[in-house]
């Protein structure tokens, strides 16, 4: 009787004075053994003997790792909405800026730093509004869907790939490429009309309805159009092909560069112990998301003196008058008179210098500032509300040993905290 006494003694303590676990544990155990060999010699073999009382471990990582799931299941995806939205919505006051400074030949300010452009960002607000940095939204979502449709159309046609992986053959990668060098040409009247739609200035222009892009556009082709003062659309495909082929091509190397190098890095910190325990959909979401932010930053960045000359070239002609981003509230007329893509590059290094190519290029950094900005954001509040999910406790149970085999065991609920551990009842058979 005195094993029994003594293991009272150790448990009153334990709940008074909430010993070390491991201590407790250890003794606990001592005791349990000691009773079973002397109330049940027949039992005293150590195969015989059920576990004593174990408090499960779980690391923080995987507690409640279903509700973890489900939640990641709807929040990580989300953060590549946000990029995309930033990207074709957000980003497109930036855009307006940036383009009305490329096209203007004339411009003395050149706005290579995004300081210089903030001032006047807050002039032309102040005399036309706050539409007037959105203007052409609507026809450049239209020219994005346009584009997605006219790929979709050439694949069902064609079956060339839409899309391509690291699995892609030499082949497939290549019809790719055709295919959207397809879509870039079909798609170049309309875009043109979009950027007509983009730099026009408010106050010296009427405001296009929304289905204007596809009659200039279609006003583009018509071959018997001979007194208009554009370039002919032939002109256009090859400079305009040549740019999205190299351009995409571009980013898709560096995206694939940047994943790998994203992936590796997750993986050594995972490995590590620096970070929490992610599952495959949600690195791949990460890495996905880190390696198309670099790669459209380093392929805006590198591409853009061939962007202002297209841009220029697609303008030529069309009487556009434009926002003065010398002073923000004059306006001025585009008139040019280009040859072609060689002649325009020429020009500009000629009369304008090299910087001439970076017009506007501050509006580009504050595009890419923004959108940094906007992903961070969303980040933080995404992980802020999975914290908050995941943070109620855990609904794993234990089992504790019952000396009594004749009665179920009893079981409690994981707690922090020593004190809250109930002990079990003893029931001990008189002989």
């Amino acid at each position: 009787m005195a094993g029994i006494e003594e293991f009272a003694n150790l448990t009153r303590k334990v709940r008074s004075d909430e010993m070390n676990l491991a201590a407790y544990e250890d003794q606990f155990n001592q005791i349990s053994d000691e009773i079973l060999r002397s109330r049940f010699p027949q039992n005293s073999s150590d195969k015989d003997l059920s576990p004593p009382l174990q408090r499960l471990q779980i690391p923080k990582e995987f507690e409640n790792s279903d509700d973890d799931q489900s939640i990641r299941k709807y929040l990580v995806p989300a953060i590549g909405v946000v990029s995309l939205v930033a990207e074709n919505i957000l980003s497109h006051p930036f855009i307006v800026i940036r383009r009305q400074c490329q096209v203007n030949p004339n411009l003395k300010r050149y706005h290579l730093q995004p300081i210089t452009i903030i001032p006047k960002v807050f002039r032309l607000n102040q005399i036309q509004g706050i539409s007037t940095l959105w203007k052409g939204l609507g026809s450049c979502l239209l020219i994005r869907g346009v584009s997605l449709a006219f790929e979709d159309v050439i694949h069902k046609m064609t079956m060339w790939p839409k899309e391509v992986n690291n699995k892609t053959t030499t082949t497939d990668f290549l019809k790719h490429l055709v295919l959207k060098g397809f879509s870039i040409a079909l798609v170049l009247p309309f875009s043109a009309a979009s950027l007509v739609e983009t730099v026009q200035s408010d106050i010296a222009s009427d405001k296009p309805g929304l289905l204007d892009v596809f009659k200039e556009g279609f006003y583009r082709i018509n071959p018997w159009n001979l007194h208009s003062r554009t370039l002919p659309i032939w002109a256009l495909v090859g400079p305009a092909v040549g740019f999205g082929l190299t351009k995409y091509t571009f980013a898709l190397i560096v995206n694939g560069i940047t994943s790998r190098i994203v992936r590796y890095r997750l993986d050594v910190a995972q490995s590590k112990g620096s970070d929490k325990i992610k599952d495959e959909e949600e690195i791949h979401e990460e890495v996905k998301l880190y390696s198309s932010l670099v790669a459209m930053i380093t392929s805006e960045v590198l591409f853009y003196p061939f962007e202002t000359v297209l841009h220029r070239l697609q303008l030529q002609g069309t009487r556009t008058i434009i926002d003065n981003f010398d002073n923000g509230y004059a306006v001025v007329p585009i008139i040019t008179k280009y040859d072609g893509f060689k002649d325009c590059y020429q020009s500009i290094l000629k009369n304008e210098g090299l910087s001439g190519l970076y017009k506007g290029f501050g509006a580009l950094v504050l595009q890419i500032a923004a959108h940094i900005a906007v992903i961070k954001i969303a980040k933080w509040v995404i992980v802020q509300l999975n914290d908050a999910f995941s943070s109620k406790p855990s609904n794993k149970i234990v089992q504790y040993y019952n000396l009594n085999r004749d009665h179920p065991s009893n079981d409690t609920t994981i707690s922090n905290s020593l004190s809250s551990l109930e002990a079990p009842d003893v029931d001990i058979i008189e002989s």
